[in-house]
């Protein structure tokens, strides 16, 4: 029988994204821990946007973009963006553990990303930062309502 300590190694992410609003919630699919976390298993982390917003007959709707033969994934995980106006670009930031803990890399999205008060990128032009266990990470204009809080756990 294979040593529980082992298994529990295995299957435990090794830091979280935690939702801390109810958009935030939503744009997570179901088979990220639930709609209660985003694990990470491993690094670089890239996160992007799912679904793209479109006008049709009139009407916005959300259409997933295809990735039949697109090969490489560009992200780990695709987040949907269901807002009038997009806060989350299709290859948004990427998590990065070095030396000394870890860093947010904003991949030259178009509205940028914020670790609490400190603002990323933004207008496609990139940017890092160095990321803190507990710290709270905004993808997204000011004002986006997709609010994370980034957790270590092993």
């Amino acid at each position: 029988m294979e040593d529980k300590q082992e298994i529990l190694k295995r299957v435990t992410p090794l830091a979280v994204l935690k939702p801390m609003t109810h958009e935030a919630s939503n744009s997570i699919s179901r088979y990220c821990l639930g709609h209660e976390f985003i694990g990470i298993w491993q690094f670089p982390f890239r996160i992007g946007r799912e679904s793209r917003v479109e006008t049709v007959n009139g009407k916005l709707v959300h259409a997933e973009r295809n990735k039949i033969g697109s090969g490489k994934p560009n992200n780990d995980i695709y987040l949907m963006d269901r807002g009038r106006f997009l806060q989350i670009s299709r290859e948004h930031f990427r998590i990065e553990k070095t030396e000394t803990g870890y860093l947010l890399a904003d991949r030259g999205s178009a509205c940028g990303t914020s670790i609490n008060t400190q603002k990323i990128g933004g207008e496609d032009r990139g940017g890092t930062h160095t990321l803190e266990d507990g710290d709270t990470i905004r993808i997204g204009a000011d004002d986006s309502p997709y609010l994370f809080q980034f957790i270590t756990l092993l």
